[in-house]
C-alpha cells in the first residue's frame, strides 16, 4: 500500500478527518504520497504514523517511544511538527530518553513496575529539586539521621553533597544551618529531568 492510499483508507473511518489538516501534515512531514510504505525509512514511517494520528483531531494521542532510533534531525522535525499541529489534543508520551521530552513536556509521571509512583507538572518538579553542595572549613561527616527530603547524601573531605527534593531557598538554607551549624559555602544547582528521576529511583530502591 502507498502512503496516499493509506491516508485515504483511514479517512473513511473518522467523520472528523480533516482534509486540509491532512494536506498540511503531508507538507510539514514531506510525505511521498506515491511511495510504498514498506519502502519508507523508519523516520518517514513515524512521520506517516503521526500524520495519520493527527488528521482527525483526536482528543488524546498516545505515543510509546516514538523517537527511538531516529537521527537527531528527524527527531527534532517530528517534535516540532507534533507540537505545532497537535492543536487541542493531549499528548501522552512514554520514553526512556528523558532528555528528548524535557524540552516540551508540561506534565511528567514516573511509572515503575506497572505502578504510577507520582505525577506532577514539569515546572513544579523542576522547581522543587536541587543538587546541593555544602563546603566546610574542615573535614565533614553526615549527621544521623538526616532530613527525609535529602536524597543521596554523601560526605567527602570538606564537602557534603545531596539532592534536595523539597527545595525552597529560605527553608533549605535554614535547615542546613540547623543540621550543620556554621558552613563555609552553600551552592544550589538546578537538575535535569534525568537526574531528578535517577534520584527518585534510587530512593525507591533503598526503601
Amino acid at each position: 500500500m502507498k502512503v496516499g492510499a493509506l491516508l485515504k483508507y483511514l479517512s473513511e473511518f473518522y467523520p472528523t478527518w480533516d482534509r486540509q489538516l491532512e494536506k498540511a501534515l503531508v507538507k510539514q512531514f514531506e510525505l511521498p504520497l506515491d511511495r510504498k510504505i514498506k519502502a519508507l525509512s523508519r523516520g518517514m514511517k513515524m512521520k506517516l504514523a503521526l500524520a495519520s494520528a493527527l488528521a482527525f483531531h483526536p482528543k488524546l494521542i498516545v505515543l510509546d517511544e516514538p523517537f527511538g532510533g531516529l537521527d537527531p534531525l528527524v527527531r527534532d522535525q517530528l517534535i516540532e511538527g507534533l507540537l505545532e499541529l497537535a492543536g487541542e489534543s493531549t499528548l501522552l508520551l512514554s520514553s526512556h530518553d528523558l532528555a528528548e521530552i524535557e524540552s516540551f513536556a508540561s506534565h511528567v509521571g514516573y511509572l515503575e513496575e506497572g505502578k504510577l509512583r507520582f505525577s506532577e507538572e514539569m515546572t513544579s518538579l523542576a522547581a522543587r529539586f536541587r543538587e546541593v553542595e555544602i563546603t566546610f572549613e574542615t573535614d565533614s561527616v553526615l549527621p544521623s539521621p538526616i532530613p527525609g527530603n535529602w536524597l543521596q547524601a554523601k560526605a567527602a573531605g570538606g564537602v557534603v553533597r545531596f539532592v534536595e527534593s523539597q527545595f525552597d531557598d529560605q527553608r533549605t538554607g535554614t535547615e542546613i544551618q540547623r543540621v550543620f551549624g556554621h558552613v563555609k559555602a552553600v551552592a544550589f544547582r538546578a537538575m535535569s529531568l534525568r537526574a531528578i528521576f535517577l534520584a527518585i529511583a534510587r530512593k525507591t530502591e533503598a526503601a
